[in-house]
């Protein structure tokens, strides 16, 4: 199964520990999944973990069991959807810590709704707007002065489909993926001359509670959380710019060759499918 993704996770730890000894890491998302799995990973370095996720409860669980590997963490409880949490958040931050040397982008909300049933739902669009562009946005506004002076890192956890060809009923999330996507693709030429380096993950389907919702999905080979937090720690050792399922350039290649064929024939699947449950 791994083969279809990615082949080659292994990291030597020893390494990653003297890395990130006295390192600041800013994880977002911690509460769950990823996020959750990646915290419990970084817990047996010497790193200062700092989780964000809604729900506190679980954050202070998580929380218990980094400490519990000997670990450092604190968490906050954050809406990142809220603009104004987002900058109390960061003043949090700015005001208790020294600053931040790796940032985790994880936190994300997926919809999968066909457009005839948002029509008196905006919120589908702005909640994940809010969550998946403006609040990574407005963070890095942020952390990039302290980013730049630590020389740090920011690690942005995308999917493969912001590379693709769009596909019915996920406007909402591909839409806001997308657009996080290009705005830290068209800023990381910046931060790299600073010295940030940036590192784009694109995932294909992960087994967590995001995709539960999608039937179609419950069968099709997906990662585990704790083999993308296996990816990530990697990143962080080799810094790498990008990292991609080994098919991905096909994919795009099709994506564009194939684009006519592609509307065609959805738009053929989807008369049929309506005429059928009229």
């Amino acid at each position: 199964m791994r083969l279809l993704f990615f082949p080659f996770l292994h990291f030597n730890r020893t390494q990653l520990q003297h890395y990130l000894a006295g390192k600041t890491i800013l994880i977002t998302g911690a509460s769950y999944g990823i996020g959750e799995c990646l915290a419990e990973k970084l817990a047996e370095t010497q790193a200062h973990l700092l989780l964000v996720a809604r729900t506190e409860a679980k954050l202070i669980a998580v929380k218990q069991r980094v400490e519990a590997k000997g670990g450092r963490a604190d968490i906050f409880a954050c809406d990142l959807r809220d603009a104004d949490a987002v900058q109390t958040l960061l003043t949090r931050l700015q005001q208790h810590f020294g600053g931040v040397d790796i940032f985790v982008s994880n936190a994300g909300k997926s919809i999968r709704r066909s457009i005839f049933d948002s029509l008196d739902r905006p919120h589908d669009f702005t909640r994940t707007m809010n969550l998946n562009y403006f609040a990574p946005v407005s963070l890095l506004l942020g952390l990039i002065p302290n980013l730049v002076a630590r020389r740090g890192q920011v690690i942005n956890i995308s999917a493969v489909n912001v590379l693709l060809i769009p596909a019915p009923k996920w406007a909402a999330y591909q839409a806001s993926k997308t657009a996080f996507d290009q705005w830290f693709r068209c800023v990381s030429p910046e931060l790299n001359a600073r010295g940030v380096r940036t590192t784009s993950i694109y995932l294909p389907l992960v087994r967590t509670r995001m995709i539960e919702p999608t039937q179609a999905y419950q069968h099709l080979p997906a990662m585990q959380p704790e083999q993308v937090a296996q990816l990530i720690c990697q990143a962080m050792l080799s810094r790498k710019q990008t990292y991609a399922p080994w098919w991905l350039m096909l994919g795009q290649l099709a994506s564009v060759l194939l684009r006519g064929v592609w509307e065609v024939a959805m738009g053929y699947a989807l008369r049929r499918k309506l005429k059928r449950t009229r």
